[in-house]
C-alpha cells in the first residue's frame, strides 16, 4: 500500500521565483517519490500558473 501527498506549487511569475525544484528535493529527502505534476490554474493566455505535485511512498508499518 502507498500513501500520497498533494503539494501545490508555482512555476513563478513576474514577481516570484519558481519553487518546484525545492519542493521536489524536499519531499525526495523524506522518502517520497514523484508520481505526477498536474496544472491547476491558467492565466489569460492559457499558460499554467500553479501546479499540484503528487508524491507517493510505501506506508510505514
Amino acid at each position: 500500500m502507498y500513501e500520497y501527498q498533494f503539494v501545490e506549487t508555482s512555476l513563478g511569475g513576474f514577481f516570484s521565483s519558481p519553487t518546484h525544484r525545492e519542493t521536489i528535493s524536499e519531499y525526495a529527502a523524506q522518502g517520497w517519490r514523484l508520481v505526477q505534476v498536474l496544472p491547476l490554474e491558467y492565466n489569460g493566455h492559457g499558460k499554467p500558473t500553479s501546479y499540484e505535485i503528487i508524491f507517493e511512498r510505501p506506508i510505514q508499518e
